[in-house]
């Protein structure tokens, strides 16, 4: 069997298309096949309750070590080096371990630890969620902000 050269390219380039469309297909039924990713979303527990969220994102604002988050392990090690794995990126050299100069106390049902800047909004703590489970490879600040509202460096 004889093909000419036009035979030969119209019938290479169907097959082409043909895996072309397999792979196009592929990708569109995709989401509904199991994926290795860890960040990529996952079912919840349970059926979530809430109508609406309040992001609040105070860049620049006070340091969560000042308001909602205390670290009895940064007390204790108050003026010593920090450690390596604090040591990454930019200047390091020479920082020591500073803690809140600020008390705090448990207040609410909760007994989320508040400090004593916010006594007003103490008192109201069970009606917000304080998040305290935040960890970023990044020391520096923007690569950080980046990652916490986006999922992306």
């Amino acid at each position: 069997m004889t093909m000419t050269r036009r035979e030969l390219l119209c019938r290479g380039g169907m097959g082409m298309g043909a895996l072309m469309l397999a792979d196009l297909m592929g990708q569109a039924f995709a989401d509904d096949a199991p994926t290795l990713n860890p960040l990529a979303p996952k079912k919840p527990q349970f059926p979530g309750r809430a109508k609406r969220v309040i992001h609040i994102f105070a860049n620049g604002g006070p340091s969560h070590v000042d308001t909602f988050d205390p670290k009895p392990a940064l007390e204790r090690q108050s003026g010593k080096p920090l450690p390596a794995e604090f040591q990454k990126g930019g200047n390091t050299k020479g920082n020591v371990a500073f803690p809140s100069s600020f008390k705090f106390r448990k207040y609410g049902q909760s007994g989320i630890e508040v400090s004593e800047l916010f006594p007003n909004l103490a008192q109201s703590i069970d009606d917000l969620c304080v998040i305290r489970g935040m960890h970023a490879d990044d020391p520096n600040h923007e690569p950080s902000l980046l990652l916490m509202n986006c999922g992306e460096p």
